[in-house]
């Protein structure tokens, strides 16, 4: 690992330089293993240095987790010059190629969160509210109604997509374009079972 105090940097690069190595560590191991003592061994830098732009570790997983998380969203941002149908299957494409090459990172958002701290874990649920948000446009877009009861399917499958591209692309390392089939297959069986609902 490169030595840190070597470089010189702003603050605000310096903190994004030592998010970014906790990031790296998510790579191959959970959250609750990223402490103070390995950050700082990992950075190159003192463990006071540390404090000094966190306060606490709970405050180190927070950056680290809004940084892994703020790069998924940014790798399947939609696209907004397809047309509604195209651009799911192409954030979705793009999302399942995201979790191929970061998979430790993903994993550890998905399954090593949900013991970690509420702050932590309300970061990575704005995601999923984002990401149920991006389809809810495309869908209305389709001249689907907004309902109540298409707003929950939509938040729900978005966490069984996450479950799938563990399940398929870490796990078994299926074909992307045949887990994208899969998984649009899946979402409209859901939207489609929300217009027999009274919600």
């Amino acid at each position: 690992m490169p030595d840190l105090r070597r470089v010189r940097l702003t603050p605000e690069e310096r903190r994004a330089q030592l998010i970014a190595t906790g990031v790296n560590f998510l790579a191959e191991h959970s959250l609750d293993e990223l402490t103070m003592d390995v950050l700082a061994q990992r950075a190159g830098v003192s463990r006071p240095l540390l404090f000094h732009y966190f306060d606490t570790r709970q405050g180190m997983h927070l950056a680290v987790v809004t940084m892994a998380r703020d790069s998924l969203l940014l790798a399947s941002e939609p696209r907004d010059e397809l047309e509604p149908r195209a651009r799911i299957r192409d954030t979705l494409l793009r999302i399942t190629e995201f979790v191929s090459q970061h998979q430790g990172t993903f994993h550890s958002l998905v399954r090593g969160i949900a013991s970690g701290d509420p702050a932590v874990r309300r970061v990575v649920d704005e995601s999923r509210d984002l990401n149920a948000e991006r389809l809810l446009d495309a869908f209305t877009e389709l001249g689907t109604p907004d309902t109540p009861a298409l707003r929950i399917a939509l938040r729900s499958w978005v966490s069984f997509t996450e479950e799938t591209l563990i399940s398929l692309v870490i796990d078994r390392d299926e074909d992307p374009q045949v887990v994208v089939r899969f998984l649009e297959a899946t979402l409209d069986g859901v939207v489609s079972a929300t217009g027999e609902l009274p919600l």
